[in-house]
């Protein structure tokens, strides 16, 4: 199912998106804002090549459609947006971020997502002289920042980020970044640089001086580094300083391939690079074929670490052909319900007593 939007797709608070066995597809023009909600759930859809779109009428409720402005052309924008919960998606290649969350967004979770071909990949926080961004809280676990990603896994500023068990296997400048003191906890991820020598460094303060971002919180705890990668912490180090950056207890790093198999979107590949059909025939212009990057083994079997794993690649069981006693206790259960339904009765196994 492929949704082409003209303009945004505006949510109302206490909804939810499952794409579970449909293979949605969502992409055009505006794409998912959640502006002044709460409690939304997007689970397991596709959001891909968004546009920006605008200047004219956008229904946002059965009942109300108003004026809307220039959007950025963000896969999914929150706004103002609390209680939101990003899970099993796959996000590439659209016109601004990926995911922004500005304007005083919190209580966000981005989990179990599969981001690729892009560059400015996530935005937290509006600028750094909005204070109401100070209090954001938002956690990033359980994610696959694959191929063709260049900046911002995410970028952060003010607000206290949880970055917990996520594997980034490529960036180009670096993976994560921040300015007005955000506070960053980087707990049990997989982080592997690229080969450029220039580019090994995971963290990037943005236009910050050192004397000034030396006493920002930030930490790596439990991270493993690969192909020379590194993390600049900061900080006084000490954890009461991180309580509020801390949503969930990080597993282990050497459990990273088995936390991550199943990153994107389920029954299907996991990313974006496949050919998309509009209406049965062809394909959309300018979509790719699938190049390796589907699918994904669990070497560790089908566990459910979190309870944030809604499927494994398991063959369905096949189902044995009914043996002899099925068929007779079969029989007997319509023996029953046809004797209590026609006669008003019920078929006793023990005698009767009158007294």
């Amino acid at each position: 199912m492929v949704i082409k939007l003209r303009h945004e797709l505006i949510f109302n608070s206490y909804k939810t998106i499952d794409g579970r066995g449909a293979r949605v597809h969502i992409t055009g023009n505006g794409c998912i804002t959640l502006q002044y909600v709460s409690h939304v759930i997007i689970h397991n859809v596709h959001v891909h090549d968004c546009s920006p779109s605008g200047h004219t009428i956008v229904r946002s409720s059965p009942s109300h459609a108003g004026w809307r402005g220039t959007s950025d052309g963000d896969g999914i924008s929150l706004f103002t947006a609390r209680n939101i919960w990003i899970d099993h998606c796959a996000l590439s290649r659209c016109k601004d971020g990926l995911i922004d969350a500005i304007m005083g967004s919190t209580a966000i979770t981005i989990s179990n997502s599969y981001f690729s071909h892009h560059d400015e990949v996530m935005l937290l926080g509006h600028n750094d002289k909005y204070l109401l961004d100070s209090g954001m809280q938002v956690t990033i676990a359980f994610n696959h920042f694959g191929e063709g990603l260049v900046q911002r896994m995410p970028r952060c500023r003010r607000g206290y980020i949880h970055v917990v068990n996520n594997d980034f296997t490529q960036w180009e400048m670096y993976a994560i970044g921040g300015s007005a003191r955000p506070t960053i906890n980087s707990q049990g991820n997989r982080y592997t640089a690229p080969t450029d020598p220039n580019a090994k460094e995971v963290t990037k303060r943005v236009e910050t001086d050192e004397g000034e971002w030396s006493g920002w919180n930030w930490r790596t705890d439990g991270d493993i580094m690969v192909n020379g990668a590194f993390f600049v912490p900061s900080g006084e180090g000490l954890s009461m300083q991180y309580a509020k950056a801390s949503s969930v207890e990080p597993k282990s790093v050497g459990l990273i391939d088995q936390l991550t198999a199943n990153a994107g979107v389920l029954g299907g590949p996991r990313d974006n690079s496949v050919s998309i059909s509009y209406g049965g025939e062809g394909s959309a212009a300018g979509a790719t074929t699938a190049n390796g990057g589907g699918g994904g083994s669990n070497d560790g079997g089908d566990g459910d670490y979190f309870g944030m794993i809604f499927g494994s690649g398991a063959a369905p069981t096949r189902l044995s052909p009914p043996t002899t006693t099925t068929i007779l206790l079969s029989l007997l259960i319509i023996l029953f319900l046809y004797t209590t339904t026609n006669h008003g009765g019920s078929l006793s196994l023990l005698p009767s007593f009158s007294l």
